[in-house]
């Protein structure tokens, strides 16, 4: 059966749609709870849903803005169903929002940033091009300021170790990407290692991005999973 992908303004997500989103990871960390999801309708623009006939398999909370001129897809949270098409599921809602990136921003490059949990959630990137951080990669100055201008939109200012690009948790709910199923790999051992200081449930995260190409958005490349950038 084929994904049908929505999204719309999260000020449209009713009290019962959140309970739906909560439920989708209700029994695993994170954990993202309504009381958490009803704070990020608050915070972010956008909400993309992906369902299988009725059944949710995925969602992200998002915002297209620009980050001292620069243009940026940024995601604060997102969950998808652990079941054996997670990947797919992940794919249709990194589409969606790549196909409104394209409609926001014709003709420039986009960053995009979030917050990750393990190393499987590096499959957000697949596609892109100069992701940060990775294995063996000395990050450059305005890399690394990169991480401290995310870290501060994501609301951690102060808390991000810039050369690890770990952030680190206060004990409170944070945001990231929450992605896993029984056929998700989870990369190189040198791409895991890179969150053996995580802590998920002290809300420590790992803070990456990565640039989406204009001609790869304007192609359809990026939404079709043909770009021609990283792979996990």
């Amino acid at each position: 059966m084929p994904f049908d992908v929505d999204t719309k303004d999260c000020t449209g997500l009713s009290d019962g749609e959140l309970e739906v989103l909560a439920d989708l990871c209700a029994e695993h960390e994170p954990a993202f709870d309504i009381g958490f999801l009803s704070k990020q309708r608050e915070e972010w623009v956008l909400v993309t849903e992906v369902r299988e006939g009725t059944k949710l398999r995925g969602y992200s909370f998002s915002t297209l803005e620009r980050i001292g001129g620069t243009p940026s897809l940024l995601i604060g949270v997102a969950a998808v169903d652990r079941t054996s098409k997670a990947e797919q599921a992940l794919r249709a809602t990194m589409a969606d929002q790549y196909r409104r990136a394209l409609l926001a921003f014709p003709d420039e490059d986009v960053l995009v940033g979030t917050r990750l949990m393990s190393s499987r959630g590096y499959a957000v990137f697949n596609g892109l091009s100069d992701v940060v951080p990775l294995p063996g990669h000395k990050a450059s100055g305005e890399e690394r300021a990169w991480g401290r201008r995310l870290a501060k939109r994501f609301g951690a200012e102060g808390r991000i170790d810039d050369r690890t690009f770990i952030v680190s948790g206060n004990n409170s709910e944070a945001g990231g990407v929450d992605f896993d199923g029984p056929k998700v790999e989870p990369g190189s051992p040198e791409l895991a290692a890179m969150f053996a200081g995580v802590d998920i449930s002290r809300g420590d995260r790992l803070v990456a991005f990565g640039w989406a190409m204009a001609e790869d958005l304007a192609s359809g490349a990026l939404a079709a999973g043909r770009a021609k950038g990283f792979r996990v």
